[in-house]
């Protein structure tokens, strides 16, 4: 059985990520401390600040290093995903800086922060999007998007609003989703099963 941790760093309510992996089949494993050389796969989950997430998630920026560089697939989601990146316009700290760019507030006249459900437009091919199209819907609970510096980390992008920002970014075994997949019925299901096989393929 394919194992995946779930980075515990004290940064949102772990459970929807645990039991959607779980339902697919992965044995879940929280980490805290040790374990990272049991794990097939790793998720960074996150809903919450960016400035305590940098801070708690700095101590376990080895690992994380070392997990990826082992060629492993990591999956980061939501705060997760922008803490790939090098720093965020919420707060300060630093990212993880995995991937070029800033995270910024949504720029739009609606209601922040956005809440609900929003289409995914495809815009490069990658392993998480496989089997998805064009206009499916994915949930949303944020204020602020990344920004990258290299456009072609981009395989799909959200509207609000009328502002269009990154919904799923990736990088070689690293990718990132804005949305909640554990949260977006059908389309979120996908997404991790794609994310469960690739962990089994590595």
């Amino acid at each position: 059985m394919v194992r995946i941790g779930v980075l515990s760093y004290g940064v949102g309510n772990l459970f929807s990520v645990v039991s959607a992996l779980s339902k697919l089949g992965a044995e879940v494993v929280l980490l805290k401390g040790s374990g990272w050389d049991s794990i097939d796969g790793l998720v960074i989950p996150g809903v919450g600040n960016f400035e305590e997430g940098s801070r708690n998630i700095a101590f376990h920026r080895d690992e994380i290093f070392e997990f990826l560089s082992s060629g492993s697939p990591v999956l980061g989601i939501c705060l997760g995903m922008q803490l790939l990146f090098e720093g965020s316009e919420e707060g300060p700290g630093q990212g993880l800086g995995l991937l070029r760019g800033r995270v910024l507030r949504l720029r739009v006249r609606a209601k922040l922060p956005h809440i609900g459900w929003s289409r995914l437009r495809v815009v490069r091919p990658c392993e998480l999007v496989e089997g998805i199209s064009s206009g499916e819907w994915v949930y949303y609970v944020h204020s602020y998007a990344p920004s990258p510096e290299e456009p072609e980390v981009v395989s799909a992008v959200s509207e609000y609003g009328g502002l269009e920002f990154p919904s799923i970014v990736f990088r070689r075994n690293l990718y990132g989703t804005q949305f909640h997949p554990e949260k977006s019925g059908g389309t979120g299901r996908k997404v991790l099963r794609n994310f469960v096989g690739l962990c089994v393929r590595k």
